[in-house]
């Protein structure tokens, strides 16, 4: 084992007073959709809004007076950026960040709010870690890994010692895995404490890289997730074996799973979390037997998301749920035709957004139209109540919702 429990004990003693020890509650709401007993963490809350802070600031607090002179420079995808940055500037050391040149926008500014120097380039964390490497040597800067470092590890296990001490009978913790620094620091934590506990990892289909090295195959990735905070395509040398030993079972969610859980998090309890925060309520909706009646930790492990895409998947999320909706509507094409329509819309308690009038580009007879409602509703049931009003009413309707 690359790390101990002593290790990350001592790490938790030397970050204590720069560090919040977030909550970790019970979600009766969350409980009872899943029918587990489910217990979060909320590592959104730290300063920069993630857990990267811990394994950061245990990482700088280790440098030598010669290393913090040198200054020091970190590749990442934005929350072990922006961590680097704010405690580097705490403890006056100059920062430089590599990140990738699509990392959403909100993690690069507040990177640079922090005082770091960014530096945007690859497509992802592998292009962005060889740059990241090369320049090191040209200003012999310290390397600060964002997971394959015992350091590292050794911050972000200290999570684990505060779930457990918070709830000692917590029988499974889901864990999001990119790299597996998380997961490695926790794992080594809760099985020291509570052996019996179960660490199972959670990664995006698009991005499975730990479980194909564990398997032995070729790593093949995709282009991009929503969860890029764990979009890793080289799990760690000092990682590898330790999730190999110490982590029980890996699973995979899909894109359409982590908006599902980005969106109820954000409903249910009122916190905003990324992507890869939210892959361990996903698994938990998706795969329900596997988790029926456990005491089920989650790690809600960051919330810097972008608003465009937050907004987007808050819009995608009406639209699943039949809350938002468009529908096509034939008429005559006579005075006071589209002023009954939404007199019958209005009496069926929806909300008009928007109306599109086609009469031009349409294959109906003459003196027809379609008409393109978006309309607000309470929901699936009630849109059904809605569509069947009109067709009482004689009117063809067509929902142009995909889902």
């Amino acid at each position: 084992m690359t790390i101990t429990l002593h290790e990350i004990r001592s790490a938790a003693e030397q970050i204590k007073n720069n560090i919040v020890n977030t909550p970790c509650v019970h979600s009766k709401t969350l409980s009872e959709i899943t029918g587990a007993q489910v217990f979060l963490k909320f590592e959104n809350l730290q300063f920069t809004a993630s857990f990267k802070e811990r394994g950061a600031l245990a990482k700088l607090l280790s440098l030598t007076p010669e290393q913090r002179e040198s200054g020091v420079i970190a590749m990442s995808a934005g929350n072990h950026a922006q961590a680097i940055a704010y405690h580097a500037r705490r403890l006056g050391i100059s920062a430089v960040i590599v990140m990738p040149r699509f990392t959403p926008n909100i993690k690069v500014e507040h990177t640079r709010a922090f005082g770091a120097e960014v530096i945007l380039h690859g497509e992802g964390l592998t292009e962005a870690s060889e740059f990241a490497r090369n320049l090191a040597g040209k200003r012999q800067l310290v390397i600060v890994h964002p997971y394959d470092d015992k350091k590292i590890i050794a911050g972000q296990g200290t999570i684990a010692l505060e779930m457990l001490a918070a709830f000692p009978d917590l029988e499974i913790l889901l864990v999001p895995l990119g790299g597996g620094g998380l997961i490695s620091g926790v794992a080594v934590a809760a099985k020291g404490m509570r052996p019996a506990v179960e660490i199972v990892g959670v990664q995006t289909k698009r991005f499975p890289a730990m479980l194909q090295a564990l398997q032995g195959v070729a790593i093949e990735c995709g282009s991009s997730t929503i969860a890029e905070g764990i979009a890793v395509k080289e799990p760690g040398q000092l990682t590898l074996p330790i999730v190999r030993d110490c982590v029980d079972e890996i699973l995979q969610v899909d894109e359409g799973e982590v908006e599902e859980a980005v969106l109820l998090l954000l409903e249910v309890e009122k916190t905003v979390v990324e992507g890869a925060g939210a892959v361990g309520l996903a698994a938990m909706m998706s795969n329900r037997d596997r988790f029926a009646g456990r005491k089920v930790g989650l790690i809600l492990s960051g919330g810097n998301i972008d608003m465009l895409i937050l907004s987007s998947i808050i819009q995608r999320g009406l639209v699943r749920s039949g809350r938002l909706v468009r529908l096509n509507v034939e008429v005559r094409d006579v005075p006071g035709a589209l002023a009954e329509i939404t007199r019958l819309l209005g009496a069926g308690d929806t909300n008009i957004i928007e109306v599109k009038h086609q009469r031009a580009f349409t294959n109906l007879p003459l003196q027809s139209a379609e008409v393109e409602f978006v309309l607000q509703t309470r929901g699936l049931e009630h849109l059904k109540q809605v569509i069947g009003e009109l067709s009482l009413a004689g009117y063809k309707v067509r929902l142009l919702n995909k889902d």
